[in-house]
């Protein structure tokens, strides 16, 4: 499971806040505040040892650019797809601010060990990996959603089979097909 909050919890809270109720925004972050720490964790433990920026961190700097869109999110799914969307953000706003401390070093590398794409030098930069999602996104929109609830917030294949209820054998079959495209644009 994916959480101790439940798809009609979220799809409660996402009407109360598109209705304008006062809270529903803080009370739907707070439902999901933990689960998104959880995946947050998972995410922050691929990345290198010396990153700066702390799971906590990431969830919240997501929480504040999800705040203001909160009423416009219509299910459990689309709530999933925007916070995979906020951190994806987050993460490459801060290893661009790493980058410009660097005074024009090499931006930040990551790998994509938990893509299962394989890079012929080992790791790729953030922002190649942003620009292949965007470009994926332009062809297969679903597909994108799918790699950024994978990279971004770290789900496994089982969870996002339940957060979009498909069946698992389909989403399996989808992220074969991402991971070939991943590897077929990454991998040159």
């Amino acid at each position: 499971m994916v959480s101790d909050t439940s798809d009609d919890d979220v799809t409660e809270l996402l009407a109360a806040a598109q209705l304008g109720a006062p809270g529903a925004a803080d009370r739907l972050i707070a439902a999901v505040h933990a689960e998104l720490r959880r995946l947050a964790e998972g995410k922050m433990a691929n990345e290198r040892a010396a990153h700066t920026l702390q799971p906590t961190a990431l969830v919240n700097e997501a929480y504040l650019r999800l705040r203001g869109n909160v009423g416009d999110l219509q299910d459990r799914a689309h709530f999933f797809g925007a916070a995979a969307r906020a951190m994806e953000r987050v993460l490459v706003d801060h290893a661009r601010r790493k980058a410009a401390q660097k005074r024009g070093k090499d931006a930040a590398r990551v790998t994509l060990q938990d893509l299962d794409v394989v890079s012929p030098h080992g790791n790729l930069d953030l922002y190649e990996v942003r620009d292949a999602i965007e470009l994926l996104e332009q062809q297969e929109p679903g597909l994108a959603a799918l790699v950024r609830y994978r990279y971004f917030i770290g789900l496994t294949l089982e969870q996002i089979a339940e957060i979009e209820a498909t069946s698992l054998a389909t989403v399996k079959r989808r992220w074969t097909y991402a991971r070939a495209w991943l590897y077929e644009r990454l991998g040159t």
